[in-house]
């Protein structure tokens, strides 16, 4: 048995947890940690059974809990090298100061360095006083000093004793992991009993992929955020038995709808994300209708609908009437599919 579950899809988070009788693996952590132990908690996947984590690529929504949920559950995680050194990037941002930024710092710093100066300046008043006052003040802090002294060397003793005593607490890392494995796209491997060959997608990350999962005779694929379909995601996508397909935006709501040009512009490029339309395209011309069951993700809330997402592939389909057992779900941002088993 085969099991594919939707955690969440879509603009906010996506994750999928791909099962088999022995091996189960978390595609993308795009949720917080608490909000993917929740989801999987509702939909009856045990988060301890966990093998690995699997990343398609560095975006947030697709890695927004993944370094606290691989080391609260103590997991490897499997990344394209690229894809391993964007995200490490992206967790640890470089700050840079401006001239004008610097010119303010410095005015900043010049009253406190005025008094430091003031109060390093040797009192001349003090010339004044007597040569035994001179002597009793020294004599005691000569006193003092051996004082702090002994209580140093006593705090020191206590620190060995008790190491924990004398630790300082230090910033964890962010990009930490239990464990990073590497795979290259075109190349298959496997974790645990799962076979998987992940294909490369056209998309807006350092080297984003998708995947076909293959156990027990059964093959399951996700095939998101990618701007068109090429020729590799098209043969890739043959001889499915269930397909995670994008189907992001219907194209006259994006048009009219509230994001800015810029961001209108790279989401209908060829390294955006796939419309309704095109997903249709694809059902009607390049698959091979071997799905028993086809979800549609990464559905944007800002711009589609799902009725218009699963209209357009009915459409798509009822061309093709041995097609039409395929069975359409639609994935959700904001709770868990209901698992597919096969």
């Amino acid at each position: 048995m085969m099991r594919m579950t939707v955690l969440a899809s879509g603009s906010k988070g996506n994750s999928t947890v791909i099962s088999s009788s022995r091996t189960r693996i978390l595609v993308d952590a795009g949720l917080s940690c608490r909000e993917l132990l929740k989801r999987m908690a509702i939909a009856g996947e045990d988060p301890t059974q966990l093998d690995a984590i699997l990343i398609t690529h560095e975006h947030q929504d697709h890695v927004a809990g993944l370094g606290v949920l691989a080391r609260r559950l103590g997991i490897p995680v499997y990344f394209t090298e690229p894809t391993h050194r964007a995200w490490v990037r992206m967790m640890t941002p470089r700050t840079t100061m401006t001239y004008a930024k610097w010119l303010d710092h410095i005015q900043r710093e010049k009253a406190p360095r005025a008094a430091a100066v003031a109060a390093q300046t040797y009192d001349i008043a003090a010339e004044s006083a007597s040569i035994t006052s001179v002597y009793a003040e020294a004599a005691s802090l000569n006193a003092d000093a051996v004082d702090a002294t002994e209580a140093r060397e006593a705090m020191d003793t206590e620190d060995l004793c008790d190491p924990d005593a004398a630790s300082t607490p230090t910033k964890a890392d962010p990009t930490h992991l239990p464990a990073v494995e590497f795979f290259h796209s075109g190349t298959h491997f496997c974790i645990g009993d799962i076979d998987i060959t992940p294909f490369t997608i056209p998309h807006d990350a350092a080297d984003p992929c998708g995947f076909v999962f293959a156990s027990e005779g059964i093959r399951m694929a996700l095939a998101t955020d990618l701007g068109y379909m090429p020729p590799n995601v098209k043969a890739a996508l043959k001889r499915i038995d269930v397909l995670l397909l994008e189907s992001n935006h219907d194209l006259e709501m994006l048009r009219d709808g509230p994001y800015p040009w810029s961001v209108k512009q790279r989401v209908l490029s060829r390294v955006g994300h796939l419309s309704n339309l095109a997903t249709a395209e694809f059902l009607q011309k390049d698959y091979d209708g071997g799905a028993a069951w086809i979800v549609l993700g990464h559905l944007s809330e800002s711009n589609n609908a799902p009725e218009l997402a699963r209209i357009a592939a009915e459409q798509a389909l009822a061309d093709h009437p041995t097609l039409l057992g395929n069975r359409i779900l639609l994935a959700q941002q904001g709770t868990p599919l209901e698992s597919i088993c096969l």
